[in-house]
């Protein structure tokens, strides 16, 4: 099959109520390098000095410094990705880190008594196949609805479960959680989605995961939409994979002054 190009920009801007003296921020804001999927070109713009970086689970990023004042930081992502549709979800990749360290908790995923008893309705054993965790899947979708603003980035997959609302993020972390209750090796996913012609909610930024998966004629992994309750499709731009969304958030950092903040971001994603 052909590949599909996405069109994708992103813009983040931060404003101060007074001037900041120092600001220091991470991003993880560039596609991966996959087998499946090929950066065209890719641009930032940021002030301050940017220097570029790669971390442990193979994600690009940057750190901006900024040491004099300023009272805004504005960050604009853009560029076209070729992606390659992943033949029934799985993803092919050269492994950097041992598939078992996908298998450890974070406070964020970490599976308390009632995601487990929920994981142990849909997955039987740490040898799942892809139809369980798209049943796994369906399942969180019914559980917890699709309401923005209902959780917070600090949020657990156990508020989700217990609130019965949230949104990609909170999906994502609780479909970890049950895989961690099972022993299931999974991931989080960041990155872009095009949302589909008429489609709405969910946005061009989103989240999902990849699970390891043991099946006839095949052993790695698969990625899942919790949020969709299907397999990626080449509409997905990978950006980031980690542990939870704190391992790839966007944009994180510190500054010194600068009071109250205002944040504004846009995104788009369009076939290119």
């Amino acid at each position: 099959m052909n590949p599909v190009t996405l069109a994708i920009r992103h813009e983040t801007r931060y404003r101060f109520a007074r001037p900041a003296a120092y600001t220091i921020q991470r991003l993880r804001m560039t596609p991966r390098s996959e087998p499946l999927q090929q950066t065209l070109q890719w641009q930032i713009s940021s002030p301050g000095i940017r220097r570029g970086m790669t971390d442990a689970f193979g994600n690009h990023g940057d750190i901006v410094t900024l040491t004099t004042p300023h009272d805004e930081v504005r960050i604009i992502v853009s560029g076209a990705v070729a992606i390659q549709p992943p033949q029934q979800g799985r993803i092919p990749e050269r492994m950097l880190l041992p598939v078992l360290a996908f298998t450890v908790p974070t406070h964020l995923t970490e599976p308390t008594d009632a995601i487990r008893q929920f994981a142990s309705r849909y997955l039987r054993t740490a040898r799942s196949d892809s139809a369980q965790l798209l049943g796994l899947a369906e399942a969180i979708c019914g559980a917890v609805s699709y309401r923005p603003g209902a959780t917070a980035i600090s949020s657990t997959a156990s508020d989700a479960l217990r609130l019965g609302q949230g949104v990609c993020q909170d999906h994502a972390h609780l479909f970890i959680a049950c895989c961690h209750a099972i022993g299931v090796p999974v991931r989080y996913v960041s990155g872009y989605i095009h949302p589909g012609d008429g489609e709405v909610g969910h946005g061009a930024t989103h989240a999902w995961v990849d699970a390891w998966v043991e099946e006839p004629g095949y052993s790695g992994w698969v990625a899942v939409d919790i949020t969709h309750s299907r397999l990626q499709s080449a509409d997905y731009c990978r950006v980031a994979v980690g542990r939870d969304y704190e391992s790839v958030a966007p944009v994180r950092g510190i500054r010194r002054g600068g009071g109250d903040e205002t944040l504004f971001v846009q995104v788009s994603v369009a076939h290119a």
